[in-house]
């Protein structure tokens, strides 16, 4: 299965995280960068409202969550970022990927940012736009750009 790594911040605080390989972790992917706010849901994890609901086709085979884990809730259309394990396996909840952080700081979390991150196999590409502050003009540019 593909691995797809992305850039987790955690209450300014990064993370490292991977997504997996199915439909909707590719279709969240898309939704990035993303900034929301978290909030508890049953002691167990904490969740966001995403800007859409995102595509559920092809899922795979219902799997429980475990700690540390970064889900999609499909009926209300929301993240979870589970800091412990979740209940049993269910056809609504798709895990998207994991974060390898600690229970303690994911149950804390109050703020996620989440990015593309940079291929590992190719280090030197890194899917961010590159933007730069010129000298004379004051407005954010791509690198590559003339000057103003």
């Amino acid at each position: 299965m593909d691995i797809r790594h992305i850039r987790v911040t955690l209450d300014g605080r990064a993370v490292d995280a991977t997504l997996n390989d199915s439909p909707a972790a590719r279709d969240f992917a898309e939704l990035l960068p993303l900034t929301l706010d978290l909030e508890d849901f049953h002691k167990t994890e904490r969740v966001a409202d995403l800007p859409r609901k995102l595509d559920t086709s092809g899922a795979p085979a219902p799997a429980q969550a475990k700690a540390g884990d970064l889900a999609y809730y499909a009926p209300w259309g929301n993240l979870a970022l589970f800091y412990r394990d979740g209940p049993a396996a269910s056809a609504d909840l798709l895990i998207l990927g994991h974060l390898d952080v600690g229970a303690d700081q994911l149950g804390r979390a109050e703020h996620i940012t989440v990015e593309a991150a940079p291929d590992p196999a190719h280090p030197s590409h890194d899917p961010r736009p590159l933007f730069v502050e010129p000298p004379s003009c004051g407005h954010a540019r791509r690198a590559r750009a003339r000057p103003c």
